[in-house]
């Protein structure tokens, strides 16, 4: 019998989708951006509901036996300002009302690293709080700080789970399948050394305004063959936009370096107030060929928000390129009515074999 998910705040589709290829069965999912579920819809199911969860009954949310989700995240982002009185942050009490009315056996909270010391309106540790609710609703909890990188994500991406089961159990967290070295040994294998962005991307063709094109060359490793298994061609790869300012820092940073590598009589107001104050590593960014991306943010079109520059090509990357390094397999296509929404899709997605990590944990759980 297959086993039942309800996807809160689902955007296009990270979660759902390693759950759906660890075979369980995602019986409603709900975002109130149309875009996202356009497609979720085309790649994942028509069981997406767009709508505001605010409004949406409770009563019309099927049950299922698990609850999984990560409600907006902008209020407890590390980015952001962490305002209490930020009405996205009351989502969270929304996921924990559908939790308390569904008891499904098990739930998968899904967060940014901001939630660790958000506060409530109140002046409450918000992830305190969560943990005294759910606990009282009979669910025995478990929080893990992962990183994306080790489940095989070519990205540096720590995102918090919590975890919860009403059979009394604790629950464990995925066992990583690689690190940043090959050396180390757990449970008696070795674990494989983390993916770099160049051994993500480095079959993919030059950008292009049309959809469909072929690869640049043969896959040229198992991440490559296990993105393209679906796939003959590819998708989302078109140009990106940057202004002449910006193409000339972008040329001018190498791969692995950031705004620091910006020559001074060309570096903005901005650039050289950074370089007073240092301790932003990511920005102006090129991605390093031989490790992992950073963060992939909603921003990726531009090089002042993060590590966004191609590794060896003088531009931002691609759609297709960030849907790669958030793990997204090529036959996955974002649709999107605006510029903007393609990259809100891609940026706040959970990477899908992170996911199928969680999946794959839990199942145990059922």
């Amino acid at each position: 019998m297959a086993i039942k998910v309800i996807s809160l705040f689902s955007g296009c589709g990270g979660l759902d989708l390693g759950f759906k290829k660890e075979g369980f069965d995602i019986v409603w999912s709900n975002d109130k951006v149309e875009d996202a579920c356009t497609t979720h819809r085309k790649n994942i199911g028509d069981h997406t509901i767009c709508g505001d969860l605010n409004v949406i009954s409770v009563e019309s949310i099927p049950s299922g036996n698990i609850l999984i989700g990560g409600p907006p995240c902008q209020s407890f982002s590390l980015l952001g300002r962490r305002k209490p009185e930020d009405e996205r942050g009351d989502l969270a009490w929304k996921y924990l009302e559908i939790l308390e009315e569904k008891r499904p056996q098990l739930f998968l909270f899904e967060n940014v690293l901001g939630i660790i010391s958000a506060q409530t309106k109140d002046g409450h540790n918000v992830l305190d709080r969560l943990r005294n609710l759910v606990h009282h609703m009979g669910y025995v909890l478990s929080t893990y700080t992962l990183n994306a990188a080790d489940y095989g994500v070519p990205q540096r991406r720590r995102r918090v789970f919590i975890v919860g089961s009403l059979n009394g159990k604790e629950i464990e967290c995925p066992s990583p399948t690689h690190r940043e070295t090959s050396e180390r040994v757990l449970a008696g294998r070795v674990l494989e050394r983390w993916i770099s962005s160049r051994e993500a991307l480095s079959d993919l063709p030059k950008p292009s305004a049309e959809d469909g094109i072929p690869y640049a060359t043969e896959a040229q490793n198992e991440y490559q063959r296990s993105m393209r298994e679906k796939s003959n061609s590819v998708y989302n790869h078109y140009p990106p936009y940057a202004s002449e300012k910006d193409m000339q820092i972008i040329r001018s940073v190498p791969p692995g370096g950031n705004y620091m590598d910006v020559p001074n009589d060309i570096a903005t107001k901005r650039i050289m107030k950074f370089k007073q104050t240092g301790g932003r590593t990511t920005t102006y960014g090129r991605l390093d060929p031989e490790k992992p991306a950073y963060t992939i943010n909603t921003y990726f079109d531009r090089p002042n928000v993060g590590c966004n520059i191609h590794y060896s090509e003088d531009r931002m990357i691609t759609i297709r390129e960030g849907l790669r390094l958030q793990s997204f397999p090529d036959d996955f296509i974002v649709y999107s009515n605006s510029k903007r929404n393609y990259y809100l899709q891609v940026g706040n997605a959970v990477p899908p074999l992170l996911a199928q990590a969680w999946a794959r944990k839990l199942k145990e759980y059922i």
